[in-house]
């Protein structure tokens, strides 16, 4: 039995079709955790045990990881938390549910920067590491995916792509860091929740296929898209400003606002790229299967 967190978010819609693909020809049952079962497409509700309820909830995690032999892990998004009460306090049941059921594997989604000489003051990826040591402490074999930053996070610039050509983020325009597509994340996972013949704890990097900076980003969009995209820094205090505008949680904003600082100073520098690491999705064909149809859908 593997159990799936956060089946209808950006990873985990990717990574169910790989499993029902390749799990139930292993004698392999699905569950997943979901708060709202009607957001599961028809097809999928037919082919999983589904547990209503939120993972964060002692009860939820209880009931779901009973006779579970493998769980996927990913803390969903919450800017109304602290960081350490978005990925440390909301792990907190599942660690201890993982223990109590004897579950044997679990892969969690993380971050890059651990070892780096920025990892303690990173915000949120400081968070996410310390989530890690929680798992790895519960018993079961695990492995962290260590991801940069996605392409999907450009997502929220299509807007702005179209009407401005223009996108926007915190770091030094010419600084080169892996990104990774969310789709080869769901790869990565789902290659070790089906052969799971690891054992004890440690980390995957999950690096894409090269290193790009802003201005490499920039110049693949203008020549994909075939209109003029550029880039603009955003210092840090707009961003917060920007953030603490919209509502969220003083102590969230600082993790991200930490964390964008420490991406500019070299948090995804350290993992090195070999075939092991690396991920097949280019930012030129992410651009043309996804960025492309976003940015001329939008406002339509």
């Amino acid at each position: 039995m593997i159990v799936i967190t956060a089946p209808t978010g950006n990873i985990g819609r990717r990574l169910l079709p790989l499993l029902l693909d390749s799990a139930p020809a292993r004698g392999e049952a699905l569950r997943v955790i979901v708060r709202d079962p009607a957001r599961l497409p028809g097809p999928v509700r037919e082919r999983v045990e589904v547990v209503t309820g939120s993972h964060g909830d002692a009860a939820v995690v209880d009931r779901a990881f009973d006779g579970a032999d493998a769980v996927f892990w990913l803390v969903p998004p919450d800017s109304s938390r602290t960081p350490h009460e978005a990925y440390l306090e909301f792990t907190r049941p599942a660690a201890d549910a993982l223990a109590a059921h004897g579950v044997g594997h679990v892969v969690g989604v993380s971050a890059l920067g651990r070892g780096t000489p920025v990892a303690d003051r990173a915000g949120l990826v400081t968070a996410s590491l310390a989530m890690d040591d929680l798992l790895s402490q519960s018993g079961a074999a695990h492995r962290a995916l260590a991801c940069p930053s996605f392409f999907e996070n450009l997502l929220e610039d299509a807007g702005s792509i179209r009407e401005r050509g223009r996108f926007t983020d915190t770091v030094d325009a010419g600084r080169k860091a892996p990104l990774v597509a969310v789709a080869d994340i769901a790869a990565v996972a789902a290659g070790l929740l089906l052969d799971r013949s690891w054992t004890g704890t440690g980390s995957v990097p999950v690096l894409g296929p090269e290193d790009l900076s802003p201005d490499d980003l920039a110049r693949i969009m203008t020549e994909r898209l075939g209109r003029p995209v550029r880039y603009e820094r955003q210092a840090l205090d707009d961003l917060r400003a920007t953030l603490l505008g919209h509502g969220l949680d003083a102590t969230f904003v600082e993790g991200v606002v930490d964390m964008k600082r420490a991406k500019d100073d070299g948090l995804d520098a350290g993992a090195a790229r070999v075939p092991e690491t690396a991920t097949p999705t280019t930012f030129a064909q992410w651009v043309a299967r996804t960025l492309e149809p976003a940015v001329l859908s939008h406002g339509r």
